[in-house]
């Protein structure tokens, strides 16, 4: 209810705060292994912090430590390859999940691929395929959610140096002017999208379908190619 209700500022103080609380965990070798949006606490001067950590474990003093699991749910749209193909957790693999909830944040609570299965997640993210940039994020954001989602698990910034990026960002926030432009990587798996109507109806939109019709909105192609000035 809050879309485009915040100072792009304003969310990266908020993405700011939880890579700071993740970098402390990540320096006392704990992996959380469920980090998303839905799991940090926000309070009204905009204060987050990370929480739920009831999947979390202790990993050993090797920074390349990692947790291996036999089972258990994994909350696929959050997690990386090298975790879902090998329940192999890591500080990296928050890394990966950190990503997810920039994109989470910076599309206003938008659900990550949407309406796609799991299965549809899995085989498209393993063909390369990368969330788009949210409406009207700042480039510099979205190069910071692509690089948490390297492939290989060494590629991915740690949480310090995030702190450091996004620090930068705040002192200089030029930076933030310099909007993404519409990326779409296609995967060779190509997901069914939804219809427009579909999308509508699931971010409870329904009443807007006769506008996104009569502005030519008919495919989810054009509607992820909108900016904020399509919407006014």
């Amino acid at each position: 209810k809050h879309d485009g209700k915040f100072q792009v500022t304003q969310l990266v103080g908020m993405i700011r705060g939880v890579a700071s609380g993740m970098r402390y965990l990540s320096e006392m070798n704990y992996v959380h292994r469920d980090l998303a949006a839905r799991n940090v606490l926000i309070n009204s001067q905009l204060v987050c912090k990370v929480s739920d950590f009831g999947l979390s474990r202790v990993l050993g003093d090797d920074p390349d430590a990692a947790y291996t699991t036999n089972g258990g749910k994994i909350p696929i749209r959050w997690t990386s390859p090298e975790a879902i193909a090998f329940r192999k957790f890591t500080s990296a693999s928050d890394v990966w999940s950190y990503g997810v909830l920039v994109w989470e944040v910076m599309s206003y609570g938008e659900r990550p691929y949407w309406n796609w299965s799991n299965q549809d997640v899995i085989k498209s993210v393993e063909a390369g395929y990368r969330l788009p940039p949210p409406m009207d994020c700042p480039q510099a954001i979205y190069q910071l959610m692509t690089d948490c989602w390297e492939r290989e698990r060494n590629a991915r910034p740690k949480f310090t140096l995030i702190v450091e990026r996004v620090d930068r960002m705040i002192r200089n926030p030029a930076v933030l002017k310099v909007l993404a432009q519409p990326r779409p990587m296609q995967p060779s798996f190509q997901p069914v999208l939804p219809t427009v109507p579909q999308w509508l109806d699931s971010m409870k939109m329904g009443r807007y379908r006769d506008n996104f019709t009569n502005g030519g909105y008919s495919s989810m192609d054009l509607v992820m190619k909108m900016n904020i000035r399509d919407l006014q």
